[in-house]
């Protein structure tokens, strides 16, 4: 019986033999090119993924989906940051940096964005974006006492509508109910007007119109709760419209009357400083290069107790960047330190980059600019292409500004080693912020990551299981004899097929 299990076993491994034996030089050389292109396939395709989306794909799919058809203890992954443009204020406190806001600087849809893609023939706005905007119009422009007035109840359906041309319809529709239908105009400013001009003359008339009823409802509303929702509904509205007036004048160069706007809005509706207009009046001002009356609005909103963003923070650098940075040089500062303005200068360039770590890169112009979105998440890199979209320029006309911060803004992350753990003046760097800017920002623009991931281990092992196949082909197809010789004694070292040991073994 042994002696049979022995001649079977030298049965099957003579086979082995004869079939190594029979194997020539190119189906060597066939195999290591095969095996090359296949993981080079494996290594682009983690790659991109990588990029794209910030995870290899293949453990990403081993943990989903392998780890629990093989028994391993499944760990649940934290719940994600919700992303929504009307969260209350005690979730804002709990996590206040993972919450999307609505960009105070958006631009007109018709005049500026569909323009860009009539040129580029590229989607500057992602759907995620527009929903929000879609929520944000239900929330600003429509109330409970809409059923009363057919052309409120035309334009309730208009924001739910996906389509544009749809939209621009219902408020033709809604106008010929009722002439003196605020958002309609508004929305035909927003969406038809393919010029800032058309679009101001569109909003004049919301303006007529948003005037007349936010009067008539000032006169009734404490008649009862639903007069007080028609009031708030008709205060947006009117807010909304003065706001983007005041942002077609500066877009048309008339930035003293939009100056004069913005101040006049916030005078009148002080309570509504969570819509940030101050941040638009930051932006008129540096225009102006009124940098005394900029310092004066720093004072008011750059305060602990107030909400940051990149507008306040970096605004507040290059102020103290323009008093030292015309004369700054580094080999100088080097041999004899810096000042205490120097250092004052430097402090707020730190900060400001402890705040929004993705803004230095676009201010030099280290990566391109694409339009900003309708709603930015603050730390992150939707607030860092708003801000450097509208910011740029004024950084450009101080002399000296971009120097200072070039030789500056990496020392920062000195001071915070762990970013996402400890802060150094801010709360820790939120890790929430890559996934929501990927569905704020267009697909074609690369998103900036803080803090740098490493290469996951499966693009690493991809890459040199690629390349040493390819150099194993190389070798093969250079000498073929010798890899053949070099092959066979590998798999005899991996299965031995000694015919004399199966003999002694018998």
């Amino acid at each position: 019986m042994r002696k049979w299990e022995g001649n079977e076993e030298f049965g099957r491994k003579s086979a082995v033999t004869v079939f190594l034996s029979t194997l020539t030089p190119k189906f060597y050389f066939a195999l290591t090119v095969t095996s090359s292109f296949i993981s080079g396939l494996i290594f682009v395709f983690e790659w991109w993924h990588f990029r794209k989306y910030g995870t290899s794909f293949i453990e990403q799919v081993s943990v989903s989906h392998l780890r629990p058809l093989i028994g391993g203890a499944e760990s649940s992954p934290p719940a994600p940051a919700a992303f929504s443009a009307g969260e209350n204020e005690s979730s804002r406190q709990n996590m206040p940096e993972c919450k999307v806001w609505r960009n105070p600087l958006n631009l007109f849809r018709g005049a500026e964005y569909s323009r860009y893609m009539w040129v580029t023939g590229k989607e500057p706005l992602t759907y995620y974006d527009m929903n929000l905007s879609a929520q944000d119009h239900q929330t600003f422009f429509t109330c409970d006492t809409d059923a009363l007035r057919p052309s409120d109840t035309v334009m309730q359906k208009a924001w739910r509508e996906r389509n544009p041309q749809a939209r621009i319809k219902a408020a033709y529709q809604a106008l010929e109910l009722n002439n003196d239908c605020a958002t309609a105009y508004v929305l035909l400013a927003e969406e038809e007007a393919t010029t800032i001009v058309d679009a101001e003359k569109y909003f004049k008339q919301a303006l007529k119109a948003g005037e007349m009823i936010y009067k008539k409802s000032q006169n009734c509303h404490s008649q009862s709760p639903q007069h007080e929702a028609q009031l708030r509904r008709d205060t947006n509205v009117l807010v909304y419209v003065k706001r983007r007036l005041a942002m077609c004048a500066r877009k048309l160069g008339r930035i003293r009357e939009a100056v004069k706007m913005m101040r006049d809005l916030m005078k009148e509706f002080p309570l509504l400083s969570m819509l940030n207009i101050h941040e638009n009046l930051l932006e008129a001002l540096l225009e102006l290069q009124a940098y005394a009356d900029v310092q004066a609005v720093l004072a008011k909103y750059d305060d602990i107790s107030l909400p940051k963003s990149a507008a306040i923070c970096y605004t507040a650098a290059l102020l103290k960047a323009r008093a030292v940075s015309e004369r700054f040089s580094p080999e100088t500062a080097s041999r004899r330190g810096l000042s205490t303005a120097e250092i004052n200068a430097v402090e707020a360039i730190h900060r400001a980059v402890e705040f929004n770590p993705h803004v230095p890169k676009y201010l030099l112009e280290m990566k391109s600019l694409v339009l900003p979105p309708e709603h930015i998440l603050k730390r992150g890199d939707s607030e860092a292409v708003a801000y450097a979209f509208f910011h740029l320029q004024h950084w450009k006309r101080i002399e000296g500004a971009l120097n200072l911060l070039h030789c500056t803004w990496e020392g920062t992350f000195r001071m915070i080693p762990y970013p996402l753990e400890k802060g150094h003046l801010f709360y820790p760097y939120p890790s929430c912020t890559e996934t929501a800017d990927r569905e704020l920002l267009p697909t074609f623009h690369e998103v900036s990551v803080y803090p740098q991931k490493e290469l996951p281990f499966f693009i690493h092992f991809t890459a040199g299981l690629c390349s040493f196949s390819a150099m194993l082909a190389l070798l093969t197809h250079q000498f073929p004899e010798l890899m053949v010789i070099f092959a066979k004694a590998v798999l005899r070292v991996l299965w031995p097929v000694s015919a004399p040991s199966v003999l002694a073994s018998s």
